[in-house]
């Protein structure tokens, strides 16, 4: 039978959820470095058993922990990449005499081919590949030394690279988003880079239709359909069918269009996934009832899904990186709040319960689904 492993990151440790395909009972392994904060774990799907987390404090720095057991036991790597030895110094050594500093690693996200292939997104917004395993990084430059560059600017959250999605088609073209300088794309593996926001418009920059300074919240995709991507920007969201050569607006009739996360089924390209929040001032869901919204048309036309879910009292977020889906037939959905709970749907978003309560605010979610 079918199994599931959640791989939740929270403000203080990370924790794994384990169930079979019916999805009735969990299993929770953790707090996995209890105290630290976890800004995301991630599993390779080339081996179940590698999973990668992103573990910071602000007394002893940045490190990556690499697991080959599925969480059982970890171990720090990639200290050329973040601290060369000397905890607390969030630093890349570039071989000069001023290495450049970064605050975090927002996003880790493992080759869907190469078991030993990583990418990282990082605070101040660069990105970095490690080939072995996250021994040793190396930074794709060319996005940092992207000629906008002088213009990005950070968002509330920092100017922080926190999406990454390759190409299933095409391992070449990777798409990343970065708040608040916008999306970009690069065809060659990283080595060029260009800004994929033509039809953007954010009325909070002196620009509304700027290259660049848009605040993306987060990108998704459909594995077989990777031409289309949807966007969760800081107001409106958005989609592309030219693999971000344009975007168009498909907010509709959602309560508000601001939110942070968006996710797309796993079988069914055109349904798709967000959680709406009142504002970009006040952080919790609309009316103080927590509701999931899905479209199955691509947008624009968007259902609410309640049921098992709050619907008073409720004044938790949902971060950019807190929601995913599995695999299975029936697919199921996943986010968790900033309250510390974490939702499961085994049916696509219809019904809803919680895994676990009381968790520390979850800041990344995401699914494994292993056959």
């Amino acid at each position: 039978m079918s199994k599931v492993r959640v791989l939740v990151g929270t403000r203080k440790g990370a924790f794994v959820l384990a169930s079979d395909g019916k999805r009735e009972k969990w299993d929770v392994s953790g707090p996995h470095f209890a105290g630290w904060e976890i800004y995301h774990v991630k599993g390779s799907p080339v081996d179940p058993n590698r999973l990668y987390a992103s573990q910071s404090s602000s007394w002893f720095g940045q490190l990556i922990q690499r697991s080959n057991d599925a969480g059982k036991t970890w171990e720090p790597v990639g200290n050329k990449f973040v601290y060369d030895g000397i905890p607390g110094t969030h630093q890349w050594y570039d071989g000069t005499a001023h290495p450049w500093e970064f605050k975090r690693v927002w996003h880790l996200e493992p080759s869907l081919t190469d078991v030993d292939t990583v990418y990282a997104g990082v605070e101040d917004a660069a990105m970095f590949r490690s080939t072995d395993a996250g021994a040793n990084w190396v930074e794709l430059s060319g996005l940092r030394g992207h000629g906008t560059g002088p213009q990005w600017a950070p968002g509330a959250g920092g100017m922080c690279l926190h999406t990454i999605l390759i190409d299933p088609s095409d391992p070449q073209r990777i798409f990343v988003a970065i708040s608040a300088a916008g999306a970009f794309r690069t065809d060659d593996g990283g080595q060029t880079w260009r800004p994929i926001t033509k039809g953007l418009n954010s009325v909070h920059i002196p620009d509304p239709a700027a290259e660049v300074g848009h605040c993306v919240h987060r990108i998704a995709m459909h594995p077989e359909r990777p031409g289309v991507l949807f966007m969760q920007k800081h107001w409106d969201v958005m989609r592309s069918d030219n693999a971000g050569d344009s975007w168009h607006e498909i907010s509709g009739n959602l309560p508000t269009d601001f939110g942070f996360t968006i996710d797309v089924h796993a079988h069914e390209p055109d349904t798709v996934y967000v959680v709406p929040i009142t504002s970009d001032s006040l952080h919790y869901p609309p009316d103080g009832k927590l509701r999931v919204y899905r479209s199955r048309t691509g947008g624009n036309e968007w259902q609410a899904l309640t049921n098992g879910l709050p619907q008073s009292d409720c004044y938790v977020n949902v971060l950019r990186d807190a929601m995913a889906v599995d695999s299975l037939d029936s697919c199921g959905i996943y986010f968790g709040t900033t309250g510390g709970q974490v939702y499961a749907s085994p049916d696509a978003g219809d019904n809803w319960a919680p895994i676990v309560r009381d968790l520390p605010p979850v800041l990344s979610v995401e699914v494994q689904t292993l056959t």
